[in-house]
């Protein structure tokens, strides 16, 4: 893909692109009672979506229709009259958004680069969060380092979480692969020392390497925060072009004959073999993994996923 003033917003991505998805921001939500039955993250298919958490209020003689769960034993016990224990709903879900812009992410072979579209799904998720009422943050990290914004319920916090998004998919262009073991690690160790409980957290990446490391790392996030996961991908990642070609990277290169249709149908197995993997892993845990490719609009892709039968 080169770079050209017709298809440079392709390849890289702005501010004043990141604040245009505002009025986008609309026809989906990562609330739990406002999923649709037969969406994605709804009905029988549902993930732990818990919603936001509940805050004690005080306990009260019991009232007939009080839920039994509620009963406190201790204080009936104590007064020899029955108590429940009544909660109210939190105000508030805080939400960290996880936006990966390392070197592998800047890629794509007809409209946009994976990391551009990962970009754009963080401001339609930040902006959309934002409106109902919830606060967010956001964690970049890149090859050159990790930038890390707290969340916070007001415009200024998102607009200096888009300014590091910007900054860091900028750098894309010259910035060197590190690796990608420590670099999760990293990451993680950071995250886990900002999300307590109850946070909504979104994981944007390609998740082009699904290690037991970082499997072990989202499976831990889960346990007491509501996971999602947005996997990036570009469609020539599972279907190579059917010509000869050379491709590489920094340290080696490789001859692929794709007018071979045996090659064809085993690289487009080993790409839905090794997401079906990483999908049911995850499945155990009850995290859903949305697939977003790099060729359709994001937030077209954002509401069908939403509205969709599963």
């Amino acid at each position: 893909m080169k770079k050209s003033p017709e298809n440079s917003n392709s390849i890289f991505v702005t501010l004043q692109d990141l604040l245009a998805k505002e009025h986008r921001a609309q026809g989906f939500s990562f609330l739990a009672k406002k999923q649709k039955v037969r969406s994605i993250l709804g009905g029988k298919h549902a993930s732990k979506l818990r919603g936001r958490g509940l805050d004690f209020e005080e306990v009260r003689n019991y009232v007939a229709g009080d839920d039994i769960r509620n009963i406190d034993w201790k204080v009936t016990a104590r007064t020899q009259k029955t108590h429940s224990r009544v909660y109210s709903e939190e105000k508030e879900k805080p939400a960290l958004i996880i936006v990966d812009q390392s070197k592998s992410m800047f890629f794509g072979s007809q409209h946009k680069m994976k990391s551009v579209v990962a970009a754009e799904l963080a401001a339609l998720t930040s902006f959309k969060i934002l409106k109902d009422g919830d606060r967010v943050g956001g964690v970049v990290y890149a090859d050159n380092g990790i930038d890390i914004i707290f969340p916070k319920r007001n415009r200024k916090n998102i607009l200096h979480f888009f300014e590091n998004i910007v900054q860091r998919n900028q750098e894309l262009e010259h910035s060197q692969p590190v690796n990608h073991e420590k670099a999760t690690d990293t990451v993680f160790k950071k995250i886990r020392n900002i999300v307590t409980h109850d946070f909504l957290i979104v994981i944007i990446s390609d998740f082009r390497r699904y290690s037991p490391a970082v499997i072990k790392n989202i499976a831990q996030l889960s346990l007491h925060n509501d996971v999602i996961l947005a996997k990036v991908y570009d469609p020539m990642e599972r279907e190579i072009p059917k010509t000869k070609m050379v491709i590489g990277d920094s340290q080696k290169q490789l001859n692929i004959d794709g007018k071979n249709q045996n090659i064809q149908q085993e690289f487009s197995k080993g790409f839905d073999k090794e997401f079906q993997d990483f999908e049911s892993e995850m499945k155990k845990h009850r995290i859903p993994v949305l697939k977003f490719d790099t060729v359709n609009p994001v937030d077209e892709q954002l509401k069908n996923m939403f509205s969709r039968k599963r």
